[in-house]
């Protein structure tokens, strides 16, 4: 197949679909009359046709890719949902992929996936792009990070800004830049006015998987550890109490934290800890009654400035254990099957 004509597509587009395509070397776009068929796109690749629904944005995230999913879900039996895009997140890539949806966006990201049709090309990381050229949204990380929490943590409640910073002990004006944001995001929803006005998450599947793309701990500090523990399993609690008894804030996150929520994690070859960072990694360790290791731990203790990761921490069997998101994000940064355990524990536990 001739590379500079790998796909055409033909029908009624949107003005910003056709704007965004014609952008695109790999992709020839044709002006054409509504089909009898309903989306009214036909597709083709080679000898193979669909027929297909366009929906064109600027900048895909996670949370748009959510939203985007669950607009695929409602399309008439055998249709099909493209995105195209200017810019496309990795994260959003995955969840459309994940769903079928298929993706093409300026920067030579193609992923279309149909019967008897499969395109991919992979394109380069770009800077992002902002929609006018303010400030930039604010990203989910760090204390705004912390405010998506307590809006995760309590999804039906309808929030006043001042009431929503002082859970997520931050400032009124990064609750409300955070707040604009997931209302430009349509995240969240308003009611009422002036003093009265308040807001409610509407989405927290979207909001957890922007969330989850965006949060990002920077600076951390670790250190492993080994002390000897007949029953893994039994290995947070004990270091748990030491840690309280020490006046240690601190959080146990991973499968050992998991292991307290879910039956489903089996083994549990490291403990990890959050701790505050008001205290040194040497003086945990020490509490512990551990050993400092280079290789062959069972213990790793972890601390960022700020402390965002102790937010909302709560105890669970007895154990100072991350919240339930917190837990989710960190098992899915574990290189040990974390991706899994965290899909499962976003299933069973966290129920979006």
């Amino acid at each position: 197949m001739n590379k500079s004509h790998v796909l055409n597509i033909k029908g009624p587009l949107e003005k910003d679909a056709l704007r965004l395509l014609s952008e695109i070397p790999e992709v020839t776009v044709e002006p054409g009359a509504a089909t009898r068929y309903r989306p009214g796109i036909v597709i083709r690749a080679g000898d193979v046709t669909h027929v297909v629904e366009v929906k064109a944005q600027r900048v895909t995230n996670a949370a748009a890719a959510r939203q985007l999913i669950e607009y695929a879900r409602h399309l008439p039996m055998g249709a099909h949902l493209i995105l195209v895009a200017r810019t496309t997140t990795k994260e959003a890539r995955r969840l459309l992929e994940e769903h079928g949806v298929g993706v093409i966006d300026t920067q030579g990201n193609m992923r279309v996936e149909l019967p008897g049709l499969f395109l991919w090309t992979e394109g380069k990381p770009v800077p992002a792009l902002w929609e006018d050229k303010k400030e930039p949204p604010v990203k989910l990380t760090g204390k705004a990070g912390v405010v998506a929490q307590a809006l995760l943590l309590e999804p039906l409640q309808r929030w006043q800004i001042q009431d929503l910073a002082k859970v997520a002990d931050v400032s009124v004006g990064l609750a409300h830049r955070v707040l604009a944001r997931l209302e430009r995001e349509n995240l969240v929803e308003v009611e009422g006015a002036g003093p009265k006005r308040t807001r409610r998450l509407k989405n927290p599947t979207a909001l957890l998987d922007l969330w989850g793309e965006e949060m990002r701990d920077r600076g951390v500090k670790q250190l492993r550890a080994f002390r000897l523990a007949r029953d893994p399993r039994a290995q947070a609690k004990i270091l748990s109490h030491a840690l309280a008894a020490a006046n240690f804030e601190h959080a146990v996150t991973g499968p050992a934290g998991a292991a307290r929520l879910a039956p489903f994690i089996t083994a549990i070859p490291v403990t990890d800890i959050w701790v505050a960072d008001t205290v040194t990694l040497t003086d945990v360790v020490a509490a512990v009654r551990a050993d400092v290791v280079q290789d062959g731990h069972n213990i790793l203790v972890r601390q960022v400035s700020g402390d965002a990761p102790l937010a909302f921490r709560q105890k669970v069997d007895d154990v100072w254990t991350v919240n339930p998101f917190r837990l989710f994000l960190d098992l899915r940064h574990d290189p040990r099957r974390g991706r899994e355990q965290a899909d499962r524990l976003r299933k069973e536990v966290i129920g979006f």
